[in-house]
């Protein structure tokens, strides 16, 4: 059974930092890219972040350029997403995904979701 399983979420002030993880386990995703995602309430997905399988290629949302990096280490089956300089409006719960079909940027397309980790940024 395949999972991703992310983990680091919680309640920040605006400035601050997070980092959040997502293990896989079940099949290896080290050939495929990887995916953040993050959705507020009454909003649909919002695409955060992707990055391939071999980290060369890393694309980010307008929203989170310069503060977020996204990483992973293939060795793990886990993916990061280091969150700097929170706002927010960055408040959303935050989804790993896995395998992309198509377009990285539409959730859609992605195979293999995780369950979700909450990030709260007060004000």
């Amino acid at each position: 059974q395949v999972q991703l399983v992310e983990s680091g979420g919680g309640l920040v002030q605006a400035g601050g930092s997070l980092r959040l993880s997502c293990a896989a386990s079940g099949r290896t995703f080290s050939s495929d890219p990887m995916g953040w995602f993050r959705q507020a309430p009454g909003k649909e997905p919002e695409f955060v972040a992707v990055i391939s399988w071999s980290g060369g290629s890393i694309y980010y949302a307008d929203s989170v350029k310069g503060r977020f990096t996204i990483s992973r280490d293939n060795a793990k089956n886990t993916v990061y997403l280091q969150m700097n300089s929170l706002k927010p409006e960055d408040t959303a719960v935050y989804y790993c995904a896995a395998d992309p079909d198509g377009d990285y940027t539409v959730s859609s397309d992605y195979a293999y979701w995780g369950q979700g980790t909450q990030v709260t940024v007060s004000s």
